[in-house]
């Protein structure tokens, strides 16, 4: 029983980290980030385990973290106003062409970074984008002047 209840608690702190880290983070891992990562699952794995190797360990532990992603799962699906707590909201980072700097500051998002996610898409100025949109997972999406009002991905249907 005490395995499933450190590995419980390794899960929410692991979570805590994730949101803590960032979502710009997450988008994409430098090296130092990716080796940090690979180790903190060792440190987990130990933390959670304390030197008992045996398969039973190992089963719980894993059966505990996945019943634990689907329970969020479930949660979010069932409640949407636990999912900005749970995955984060969709911010503006670029509205008319101008940078929201206290947002990019807050999401901790350099321009440079901005600058290169624009340009990944194909474009070259600032000044063309009417909006950009920091996304839950990392990713930045771009609407620029003159493109398709359909394009994109739909807004949220009304809860009702």
């Amino acid at each position: 029983m005490e395995i499933v209840v450190r590995a419980v608690v390794m899960f929410g702190f692991l979570w805590l980290v994730t949101r803590v880290v960032g979502r710009s983070t997450l988008g994409e891992l430098s090296t130092f980030q990716l080796i940090l990562y690979v180790t903190m699952g060792d440190m987990v794995q130990q933390a959670v385990t304390q030197q008992d190797y045996s398969l039973t360990s190992g089963v719980l532990t894993i059966s505990v973290f996945a019943l634990l992603t689907i329970g969020i799962s479930w949660v979010n699906a069932r409640w949407s106003k636990a999912r900005p707590i749970t995955h984060g909201v969709p911010v503006v980072v670029v509205k008319d062409g101008e940078p929201l700097f206290d947002v990019l500051h807050r999401e901790r998002l350099s321009v440079d970074d901005l600058l290169a996610a624009a340009r990944e898409q194909g474009i070259r100025r600032l000044s063309r984008i009417d909006l950009a949109v920091l996304e839950a997972d990392g990713k930045i999406s771009f609407f620029t002047a003159g493109a398709d009002e359909s394009s994109g991905a739909p807004s949220r249907p009304p809860v009702g």
